[in-house]
C-alpha cells in the first residue's frame, strides 16, 4: 500500500523505468553509436534567387522550387513545382533554411516536406556559392532536418521516424540525400 506521496512517486517511477527498460525501442546501453539508413536522393530544380534584402531577422532570400526527382529503395517520383525556400542569412553567414515542398510519388501518393537546416563555410566559399561557381560540398556544411506528412498508407514509414539530410547547392538546384535515423 502507498502511505505517502514521497512512496507513490518512487513506485510510480520504477514502474515507468521498468516499462521503458522493457521497449523493443530501447537502445542497448553498450550500442551508443546513432546508425542511419538511405532512404532517397532528391534533386531540386531551383529558379533565381528573390533577394528582399536587410530585414530585421537578417539578409531574406527566396529561392522557388521549379521541380525536380527523387529516388530510393522503397520511394520513387518527382518534386511538385510551387515550393521555396525561405532563407535568413545571418549576420554570422549562416544560412537558416525552411524549404517546404510537396513530392509526387510514383504511385501518385503527395508527401508534403518541410525541411529546415543550415549552410555555413568560409566567407570565400560561401561567396563561390552565391555566384553559382561549383565548389565541392566537403569545403561547407550543409545538414537539415527534414519532416514528412502524407495520407499514404505506403509512406507512412516516412513520418515514423527521424530523418536528417546532407546536401549540395548548385547553380541551378540542390541535391539532398536523406537518412533515416534508426
Amino acid at each position: 500500500m502507498i502511505t505517502n506521496r514521497r512512496s507513490f512517486l518512487t513506485t510510480a517511477g520504477l514502474g515507468l523505468f521498468g516499462t521503458a527498460m522493457a521497449s523493443p525501442f530501447r537502445q542497448n546501453a553498450d550500442d551508443s553509436t546513432i546508425k542511419t539508413e538511405f532512404a532517397f536522393k532528391a534533386e531540386i530544380t531551383l529558379d533565381k534567387v528573390l533577394e528582399l534584402g536587410n530585414t530585421q531577422h537578417g539578409n531574406r532570400r527566396i529561392i522557388p522550387i521549379t521541380g525536380g526527382s527523387f529516388e530510393g529503395p522503397q520511394i520513387k517520383g518527382t518534386v511538385v513545382p510551387g515550393g521555396a525556400d525561405w532563407q535568413i542569412i545571418r549576420t554570422d553567414g549562416v544560412a537558416e533554411l525552411e524549404a517546404r515542398y510537396t513530392l509526387q510519388t510514383n504511385d501518385n501518393a503527395l508527401i508534403y516536406v518541410l525541411n529546415r537546416g543550415y549552410r555555413h563555410g568560409p566567407p570565400e566559399v560561401m561567396q563561390r556559392l552565391s555566384k553559382g561557381e561549383p565548389v565541392d560540398p566537403k569545403e561547407y556544411y550543409f545538414r537539415s532536418t527534414p519532416v514528412f506528412e502524407t495520407s499514404a498508407e505506403n509512406h507512412k514509414w516516412l513520418t515514423r521516424y527521424i530523418f536528417i539530410a546532407t546536401g549540395e547547392r548548385k547553380a541551378d538546384r540542390v541535391i539532398l540525400d536523406f537518412y533515416k535515423l534508426l
